[in-house]
């Protein structure tokens, strides 16, 4: 790798691939921000007095411009880390070439993060030494679900990324220092808002009338009910929503976000997407099994199957098990609850905003549009906006070029993320709840999604 130019040129297989202009300014710019505030510590506390964007306008900013870096050509590469055996580890996930497109996904990653930390006024000192820790671990979590057969259990990095971070600091007590360097939060709403750039609108056409219906009336249905039984339980509101989305729209990308509206407990969140992954694995594998008991056809299997499972990975593995038309109509119903999320974010943030407005500093009078406004997640507006734009503005053939990477991007800021809760979590915190109040709201909702959704796809696809 050499600077020729201020061009960054990597030699890989023989070929001088560009790494372009920009990469390189940003990181001279980076290097002298980070230099120049580490040398001069009085100016940073200055600085630290005058404007700083809040956390939701940063994500904002660092959201939409990787999006738009890549429109324009600039795009981080796709490291690969499926393998099934030690000599496909070696020969493919840890091949000179896979690491080198891992290193520059690393390079574009750590300087979102230095920007991130920079637009926010805080110091990067630790963070030169936590996010490549950081970044380390959560490669070692893609890795371990890359594996064949982890994947035939359709285990997500997440799951472990979050695991090695609870491993980590219950064995080793990690300085706070160490944790204040870690930007869950930042994290978790870059990826929501590259999560936008997959939620088409254009993907409901492709649904069809009936997958749009059933996608509603399930949505709507097992939502209100998982979230009056939560009610019922007196179980928290932050912990309703979160189960609640999670039950009903998309298991993990549909918690991850309502935290991110509502900003959320990062241990709850942790929790509710603990239990979708668990409860996924035996739906997955169970239900095929139980449509064929019923003598249900492949359509109505399809769309029960799309409908009730929470993961998009878990509903493709038990669809192929059905058959094609099964495996089509199942991803239809999933992709348009997919779409949904966003509609749901945006509502619930509008929800969750106004409720907080009414509390005791506003005497429970009306909220005003300045206190909602100043209250409203703004990341939310990233989301809508990424959306949008791939959904009406973008050309279709500039989409399939670029949401590969945007997608890869979006699922290694969620793993960080994890990573990060993880490090600055006991397990006592997580997994020891003395109220099991959430657990029992969770399989009676999830109960409550697999009959209605069974009864609506018999309606609908018989």
């Amino acid at each position: 790798m050499f600077l020729i130019d201020n061009r960054l040129l990597v030699l890989v297989d023989g070929r001088r691939e560009i790494f372009g202009h920009f990469c390189v300014t940003i990181l001279k710019s980076t290097c002298i921000y980070i230099k120049f505030n580490l040398l001069n510590p009085n100016h940073y506390m200055t600085s630290s007095r005058s404007f700083a964007f809040t956390e939701d306008w940063v994500v904002v900013i660092l959201g939409i411009a990787t999006i738009f870096l890549a429109l324009s050509g600039i795009v981080a590469p796709i490291p690969h880390f499926s393998w099934s055996s030690s000599s496909e580890l070696l020969s493919t996930v840890l091949a000179p070439v896979n690491l080198m497109k891992l290193f520059e996904q690393f390079v574009f990653v750590f300087v979102t993060a230095i920007l991130g930390a920079s637009l926010l006024r805080k110091s990067v000192k630790h963070l030169l030494f936590v996010f490549p820790v950081v970044f380390i671990l959560t490669v070692f979590a893609l890795i371990l679900a890359g594996n064949a057969t982890v994947k035939e259990y359709n285990l997500e990095a997440v799951i472990f990324s979050l695991i090695i971070g609870l491993i980590i600091s219950n064995c080793f007590k990690l300085p706070d220092w160490f944790k204040e360097a870690l930007s869950t939060e930042l994290y978790v709403k870059i990826g929501l808002i590259l999560l936008g750039t997959t939620v088409i609108f254009g993907d409901i056409l492709k649904a069809g009338l009936l997958g749009l219906i059933q996608a509603l009336a399930v949505v709507l249905s097992v939502w209100y009910f998982a979230f009056w039984i939560c009610k019922k339980l007196k179980i928290d509101k932050e912990m309703s929503l979160m189960l609640s989305s999670a039950v009903s729209i998309c298991g993990v990308s549909a918690a991850i976000a309502t935290s991110g509206a509502i900003k959320g407990d990062s241990k709850k969140l942790s929790y509710v997407i603990s239990l979708v992954l668990i409860t996924a694995i035996p739906m997955m594998i169970f239900m095929p099994y139980m449509a064929e008991w019923m003598g249900l056809s492949q359509e109505v299997t399809g769309a029960w199957l799309g409908g009730s499972i929470d993961t998009t990975g878990a509903v493709v593995a038990s669809g192929s098990l059905v058959g094609e038309r099964a495996l089509e109509i199942s991803t239809i119903v999933k992709f348009s609850q997919n779409v949904l999320l966003g509609l749901a974010a945006f509502a619930i943030s509008i929800y969750w905003t106004y409720t907080k407005s009414v509390d005791e500093d506003t005497k429970r009078d009306k909220p005003t549009l300045k206190i909602i406004w100043e209250r409203f997640p703004k990341f939310v507006l990233g989301f809508v906006l990424a959306s949008l734009l791939f959904s009406f503005v973008v050309s279709p053939e500039k989409v399939d070029a670029v949401k590969g990477s945007l997608k890869n991007l979006q699922g290694l800021w969620f793993t960080l993320a994890f990573t990060s809760i993880g490090l600055e979590t006991n397990f006592k915190d997580l997994f020891v709840q003395d109220n099991k109040k959430p657990l029992y709201a969770f399989l009676i909702a999830q109960t409550f999604n697999v009959i209605i959704t069974l009864l609506i796809a018999l309606v609908l696809f018989r």
